[in-house]
């Protein structure tokens, strides 16, 4: 019986993925059917820490991020959880030998959210590193399989396409980040006089890191591949409509990829990665 409880609670994990992204959904689909699981756990514990910090407004945030990471962590420990999505999460943990510093980081940026809603560079970047460098960080733990060789080589593209995926995320959200949580995260930017020249400057940014993680992305399992390329070329696509948007309508809309576009790329990518012609 214990199988059918964990089967269920990787069955809520991939629910929540459901719910809450059509885009990572998809990509998820793409991986090797092994990976699947793991993923969807992955994201569905990302997804409910970071609900604390957003959305739960009307409970005691900081009480309840604190008792998720002690629940977290005890989860782990004892390889068993009565909660679905820590129970899915510690399977994966314990099951690929997770780095317990990668969940540490995430929930403290997580708790950066509840305290700190302007950034400096430093700042900025350790809160990048957490929420975004870490969860690229935890799915190469489970594309690579403990091969700590193919870890370390591949760990700084990693980084760079998770960090490019959250700053196009900060781009799509400046709107909502800023009216309903007073949160502006880039660095030195001020959202009422959000200029062409801020605009210009984080695209910079982001188009570097998405150069610097198409190199590991290339070098990924065959399981692994096509799901990260799937995913690498969303966001690329919706980074390119953000780029052609003006900054007064970044401001006023969130931009976003239509789900045609996304069959298309799915497509697409599809024969880009059987071809070998994955390319920026």
């Amino acid at each position: 019986m214990k199988d059918l409880f964990d089967r269920t609670c990787r069955e809520c994990a991939m629910l929540i993925t459901q719910r809450y992204s059509t885009s990572f959904s998809m990509g998820i689909r793409a991986f090797g059917k092994s990976l699947r699981p793991p993923i969807y756990a992955i994201y569905g514990y990302v997804r409910f820490a970071d609900e604390i910090v957003d959305t739960f407004d009307q409970h005691d945030q900081a009480s309840l991020l604190e008792r998720f990471r002690r629940e977290t962590f005890l989860a782990i420990e004892e390889g068993i959880s009565l909660n679905p999505v820590l129970h899915a999460f510690q399977e994966v943990v314990n099951r690929y030998e997770m780095d317990h510093g990668l969940i540490e980081a995430f929930l403290d940026s997580m708790a950066m959210d509840l305290g700190t809603d302007r950034h400096g560079r430093t700042s900025f970047d350790a809160y990048i590193y957490g929420s975004a460098e870490v969860v690229g960080l935890m799915c190469l733990t489970v594309f690579v399989d403990r091969d700590k060789e193919a870890f370390a080589r591949l760990e700084g593209p990693a980084r760079r396409l998770g960090a490019a995926f959250q700053k196009v995320n900060f781009l799509r959200d400046m709107k909502s980040d800023y009216e309903e949580r007073g949160r502006i995260y880039f660095p030195g930017v001020d959202f009422s006089v959000f200029s062409l020249e801020d605009k210009l400057r984080i695209e910079a940014e982001v188009e570097d890191d998405f150069r610097v993680a198409l190199g590991g992305i290339l070098a990924l399992p065959d399981t692994a591949r096509f799901g990260v390329f799937l995913a690498y070329r969303f966001y690329v696509n919706l980074f390119e409509r953000i780029r052609r948007s003006t900054p007064e309508q970044v401001k006023a809309n969130r931009i976003r990829v239509p789900n045609w576009r996304k069959a298309l790329l799915i497509c697409s990518t599809f024969v880009r990665t059987r071809t070998g012609m994955i390319k920026l």
